[in-house]
């Protein structure tokens, strides 16, 4: 956060660019769609209850807590690693330094099967009776997809933009079936304040469950900087981290407050909705798929057009599936890759100073 607050004081009105330039729009919905997942379309309704039972989090209300672990704050944990590999980067190289090359690609690696493990975890909840095998078959059948829309850069950016129309008609959808009315998002949506007047408790970990956000946060952060700093169209320092604060923060506030109606409301999912839900978390899961497979594959140079799509396709399907059972079969845990990221963290903390003649002259 500190980080942060110096690159936007030192450097705030210098406008910068990625690979591939997009527009504003476009960009907010590569990285909207890119830097979530179904955890943010099945999460919420599991976890209101939870937040109202627990002690540690009476200092507000549970829309305000599961905004706070979604919203605003957290997305500074981009924008620092978006301003990195867009300006600094291409001058210090210090991610093609084997030993944190190869440890940045596992971290990628791991972070998209567990996007995948979630949705294998969270099916059940929202088909009720779904056998193991349906269940398993529907995630080989997501991670294919995403596997092949990965294959060309084109079908990200498509798949990016459509998901997130997608979204913003779930939400109109489900606000519209619940007749809860302007009054009624309003008057939810208001109780999001509670996160603002309290906003300092999120800096650190408040119990176990808000500790596993910060460290998937953590996971997430430098690969979605990685991606989403190509696509860079010459947004100024400053508005990059408005942007980047703010944009995201809407959909997601409006998202919320429109579930928490329905949570305070006890108004029940109709089978209609809940297949709209897992429409649409499907389409985020092979989102956030298919922008991490394809990230990680130019790293390590195990494109398509490099390996033939029809090597490429069974690899990549293999790997992330191997991956998705072992979060399912073993004790490996995400908060370890979280740990890893926090490593990478310091070492580029270190590097960076050690040359931090280049630092002063990035921009």
């Amino acid at each position: 956060m500190l980080t942060s607050v110096f690159i936007t004081l030192r450097w705030g009105n210098v406008k910068v660019y990625g690979g591939q330039p997009s527009t504003l729009f476009a960009f907010s919905a590569i990285l909207f769609t890119s830097g979530l997942d179904v955890g943010l379309i099945m999460f919420p309704l599991t976890e209101f209850p939870l937040y109202e039972a627990d002690a540690s989090l009476s200092f507000t209300n549970p829309l305000a807590i599961e905004f706070g672990l979604w919203g605003f704050l957290v997305w500074g944990f981009y924008f620092l690693t978006t301003f990195y590999f867009a300006a600094v980067e291409p001058k210090l190289k210090l991610f093609e330094i084997p030993a944190i090359r190869v440890v940045n690609n596992f971290v990628i690696i791991a972070t998209c099967a567990f996007t995948g493990f979630l949705f294998l975890s969270y099916l059940p909840s929202y088909v009720e009776g779904i056998g193991n095998i349906a269940k398993y078959a529907l995630v080989a059948g997501v991670v294919l997809c995403a596997v092949l829309s990965s294959s060309d850069i084109k079908y990200v950016k498509i798949l990016s933009i459509a998901s997130t129309w997608l979204f913003f008609a779930l939400i109109v959808g489900m606000w519209w079936v619940s007749d809860m009315g302007f009054a009624g998002i309003a008057d939810s949506a208001d109780l999001i304040g509670g996160y603002f007047k309290n906003i300092d408790h999120f800096v650190l970990p408040i119990n176990d469950g808000h500790e596993f956000y910060l460290f998937w946060w953590f996971a997430w952060s430098i690969m979605i900087g990685q991606f989403v700093s190509r696509f860079l169209g010459g947004l100024k320092i400053w508005q990059l981290l408005f942007a980047l604060l703010i944009l995201p923060s809407i959909p997601i506030a409006a998202w919320f407050s429109v579930l928490y109606y329905y949570h305070s409301t006890a108004i029940e999912l109709s089978a209609a909705i809940k297949f709209a839900m897992i429409a649409v978390g499907v389409v985020f899961v092979i989102n956030s798929l298919d922008s991490l497979i394809r990230l990680y594959t130019t790293n390590l140079r195990v494109t398509a057009d490099q390996l033939g799509k029809g090597t490429y396709i069974i690899c990549n399907w293999l790997a992330m599936m191997g991956l998705i059972l072992l979060y399912q079969f073993t004790p490996f845990k995400m908060e370890w890759v979280g740990l890893i990221v926090i490593g990478i963290y310091v070492c580029v903390y270190y590097l960076i100073f050690r040359r931090k003649e280049l630092l002063y002259t990035t921009a």
